[in-house]
């Protein structure tokens, strides 16, 4: 499988995307093919001691979208960005699946402009792998999507079942909605209507699941706007940054063994929550595997999105996701 990179994208530059990619395609089953400034990128490679040995390529473009900019007219005046040449590869054969750690609106635009919807999917979703009690679970949508209707949840519910089964192996996914009550009457017009929707397919609907059950494996899929998925995503995030942040203080004025026990406990709590272990976060509903990682994304990060991209792509992600709408599409007609 060969994933085109958007080697432009991302806080940190070419530099951290180039050695996660050479991670990545150290992988004997995973080719690479960069899409950026390719002076700069063949610069960087050169910094990679088995360069030569990879199935890395580099595919010259002009231009690149800055993460501040507005993703439509970035990509109307920048026809040479990187992330719009990577779909591009993408869409006509030169590879199979695309990853950027760029403008996450900017990426998604490109890939719903090169890649299309899949048949029973309004909107594409991002969906994202957090962390429970119970191992992992799926939150989407974390950001395509500012606003939804109903039945757009219903449809993210489907595509979060697939992803489920194949990205964290869970047979029979269940299925929650965000809401601010367990109740079928609590919430808005959005969530009490997705709640009546889901409950009549033929998809494992849990009910509602409130925000701080979320990670305690109350459903495997929970769905919510892009606006809400993104808030809580970021609340999170941040949650965990003050947690390391208080309790590396805390260890500071340790000593001794139960220092050194504190640190163990604290380093695995630590992969637990870690967002690099998984990489990214796929783009479910389009007619390619894409996954957008984070801005801040590490060369870690990197390579575990660029060989999910390659599984994804490798296991029929796509086709799969399509015949779940589908079916979903037929049960409620």
């Amino acid at each position: 499988m060969r994933v085109a990179v958007d080697a432009m994208g991302g806080d940190h530059g070419p530099a951290v995307v180039v050695g996660g990619a050479a991670a990545a395609a150290r992988h004997a089953d995973v080719g690479v093919t960069l899409v950026g400034d390719s002076l700069e990128l063949r610069a960087e490679l050169a910094r990679v001691p088995d360069a030569s040995r990879l199935d890395i390529l580099v595919e010259h473009a002009a231009d690149a979208v800055g993460m501040g900019e507005r993703p439509a007219e970035a990509l109307r005046r920048r026809p040479q960005s990187s992330i719009r040449v990577a779909a591009d590869l993408v869409a006509r054969g030169g590879a199979d699946a695309l990853f950027s750690a760029g403008n996450t609106g900017a990426t998604v635009l490109a890939a719903y402009t090169r890649f299309g919807l899949l048949r029973g999917a309004d909107r594409p979703a991002l969906a994202a792998t957090v962390p429970t009690r119970r191992g992992a679970a799926i939150l989407l949508d974390i950001g395509a999507n500012a606003d939804c209707r109903p039945a757009h949840l219903v449809a993210f519910a489907a595509m979060g079942t697939v992803f489920a089964r194949v990205g964290l192996a869970i047979a029979e996914p269940t299925v929650g909605v965000l809401s601010i009550g367990e109740e079928e009457t609590k919430g808005n017009e959005l969530t009490r209507e997705a709640y009546r929707l889901l409950r009549e397919t033929p998809l494992r609907f849990a009910g509602n699941v409130e925000a701080r059950d979320l990670y305690s494996g109350a459903a495997d899929v929970v769905v919510c706007d892009g606006f809400t998925g993104n808030v809580v995503i970021k609340v999170s995030e941040g949650i965990v940054g003050m947690v390391e942040l208080m309790l590396g203080e805390e260890f500071a004025a340790m000593d001794g063994d139960s220092a050194r026990q504190a640190v163990e406990a604290f380093g695995h709590f630590r992969a637990r929550v870690d967002y690099s272990e998984y990489g990214g976060a796929p783009l479910l509903g389009v007619g390619k595997p894409v996954v957008v990682g984070h801005g801040r994304s590490s060369a870690k990060a990197v390579t575990n999105a660029i060989l999910m991209a390659a599984r994804f792509a490798r296991e029929g992600l796509v086709p799969r996701v399509e015949q779940e709408l589908l079916l979903l599409q037929g049960a409620s007609s």
